[in-house]
């Protein structure tokens, strides 16, 4: 493996071999590690000094079921701080079969010229990218798989990532060449618009699997990891309900976003559920699919396909949770359709739903629109597209959007909106909100399945720092947080696996090791950026101001808060 180091502004390329340090990471730890290493934590995150970083995990290349995924990082344009965000699809595995231990992109084009980036066995082209700029991506994927081939993997970002707005992402095409994997949170995408590369094109023609140190040992691993998987009763649970499977779980437990989470319960949350979901897909039949696979291999399958009406159409793909919760719930919507439209509308301009969802939700308090108003979301959606000043304002996120309208109610902590779990009624995911060095991300470390009285105070941290561990760990592998179903039955497969690919003598607690270090590093980012404990917190509203129907205050000790990590 190599590390495949880009300039964009000479548009200079170089591969290189792996510093020793860099060996035994990768994913989300890697991405730590580079940017300690290499970009200034104090510099401008849009500015010259910050990389755009792509590593995939330690254990992607292999089809393992759920862990091809992709890590994608740099210094957060929208919380000043350490960022990756991980995304499914095509793009790990490519870089992988390619050789690609980590693509570094630096620099920035002082011409401001668009361009495309290929990667093949025969290095780093640089092709003109000015064809598509102003294309969403619905748009751009087609013609790029026209020029480039069908089995090439394509990561690329919409208007918004160009316009340079906090929230946009980068997406990624799937294994049906859709380009909806996105790599949401932190504004990568507006960092990757500011080196002006509309899209990376991977072609691995010519490539192949990473080798194997033990094989023999690896296939076993494998094989007792992939039946530990398929046997867990949640494979099953989202294979048939997918995400959206939460929607009921989060209302129960009253921490379902609703109207600018002034809420934890949607006296609607049946209509927007997975249960019913499920229901209209197998109805409307054709092209809707309730069970899907993001990536080749994967035996869970809980993403969707989204038809319309008739069967004939897709309307988006895939629709999950966290929009549902964000754009449904928290804007009083309860149209699955008009949350689909909103998705797919988002979802082609490179922004990350939830951020916008937030943003709307604020835009909703400071009058902007009226919860419910579906018919209002889509046309604020337009005004994003078209760069108006209140479409840069909202796809700049909650934050700005609140600091604009002087509205309090704003659901954010690093400046990131809050996931589709209002941590008032669930306070060991509020605690990884407060936490994580990433911002406010259940992906970092979700609580809700922990065996603890979720409206208490008492041992929340327990549960949120065990919980950043292994998802520190898991983003470091290259695993969907659905994998973590098979290695929790059997750990030992993680440790298997890695002795078995790269020769380690890793130990049975491999994830939790990896998770430690990921966050240690991570930490030491933010710390140098200028990051303080008083940025561990959540908004001092949600301290103040009772939730319904739990009436629920986020009331973990702040020096609790403080120790999490001593």
């Amino acid at each position: 493996m190599k590390v495949w180091r880009v300039n964009v502004n000479t548009q200079a390329s170089s591969i290189e071999d792996v510093p020793e340090s860099w060996n035994a990471l990768g994913g989300r730890g890697l991405l730590a590690r580079i940017l300690l290493d290499e970009v200034p934590p104090t510099c401008e995150p849009l500015g010259p000094h910050n990389k755009l970083i792509f590593a995939p995990g330690l254990l992607v290349g292999h089809r393992l079921s759920s862990l091809d995924r992709i890590s994608i990082g740099g210094k957060s344009p929208l919380t000043g701080g350490v960022k990756e965000a991980n995304a499914g699809g095509r793009t790990g595995y490519h870089l992988t079969s390619l050789g690609i231990k980590a693509l570094i992109i630096e620099d920035q084009p002082q011409d401001e010229a668009w361009s495309v980036l290929h990667l093949s066995k025969d290095g780093v082209r640089f092709d003109d990218g000015s064809a598509y700029v102003g294309l969403g991506v619905y748009d751009t994927a087609p013609q790029l798989l026209e020029r480039y081939g069908e089995d090439v993997a394509i990561a690329l970002i919409g208007p918004g990532g160009e316009m340079k707005m906090l929230a946009a992402g980068i997406q990624n095409i799937d294994k049906d060449k859709v380009p909806s994997r996105i790599a949401a949170r932190g504004g990568l995408g507006a960092l990757m618009g500011s080196k002006y590369v509309k899209a990376i094109v991977i072609d691995n023609e010519g490539g192949e699997r990473p080798p194997l140190h033990d094989k023999p040992a690896f296939n076993q691993a494998k094989k007792d990891f992939t039946v530990a998987l398929v046997n867990h009763p949640q494979t099953t649970t989202y294979t048939d309900y997918g995400t959206p499977a939460m929607t009921s779980m989060c209302n129960h437990f009253g921490a379902l976003p609703t109207r600018n989470f002034s809420s934890g319960s949607f006296e609607h949350a049946e209509k927007i559920g997975g249960d019913y979901l499920r229901e209209l897909l197998l109805k409307r039949g054709g092209v809707s699919d309730p069970t899907h696979a993001c990536m080749a291999g994967c035996s869970i399958k809980c993403s969707n396909v989204f038809g319309d009406e008739s069967g004939e159409h897709v309307i988006t793909s895939p629709i999950e949770f966290e929009t549902i919760g964000l754009m449904g719930s928290n804007l009083g919507i309860d149209s699955l359709d008009v949350i689909a439209e909103m998705n797919q509308g988002v979802n082609d301009l490179g922004l990350d739903s939830i951020e916008i969802g937030a943003a709307m939700g604020v835009a909703c308090d400071a009058a902007l629109m009226e919860f419910g108003d579906g018919a209002r979301a889509l046309e604020l959606i337009e005004e994003m597209r078209a760069g108006t000043p209140l479409g840069r304002v909202l796809g700049n996120g909650a934050a700005i959007t609140g600091e604009v309208f002087g509205v309090e109610r704003v659901p954010v902590v690093k400046r990131q909106a809050l996931s589709a779990y209002d941590p008032r009624a669930i306070k060991g995911t509020g605690v990884t909100y407060a936490t994580s060095p990433q911002g406010a991300d259940h992906t970092s470390g979700l609580t809700i399945r922990a065996q603890v009285k979720h409206t208490k105070p008492e041992g929340q941290v327990d549960v949120s720092r065990a919980a950043q561990f292994n998802m520190a760990g898991y983003d470091t592998l290259g695993a969907c947080i659905m994998a973590g179903f098979g290695f929790a039955v059997a750990p030992e497969t993680i440790s298997g696996l890695l002795n078995a690919r790269y020769g380690f003598d890793m130990p049975q607690d491999a994830l939790q090791q990896l998770g430690v270090q990921t966050i240690e590093l991570e930490r030491e980012f933010n710390r140098r950026a200028g990051f303080t404990k008083a940025d561990d917190r959540l908004p001092e509203w949600m301290t103040r101001e009772h939730l319904p129907p739990m009436n629920a205050v986020f009331d973990v000790p702040e020096e609790e808060l403080d120790a999490i990590f001593d």
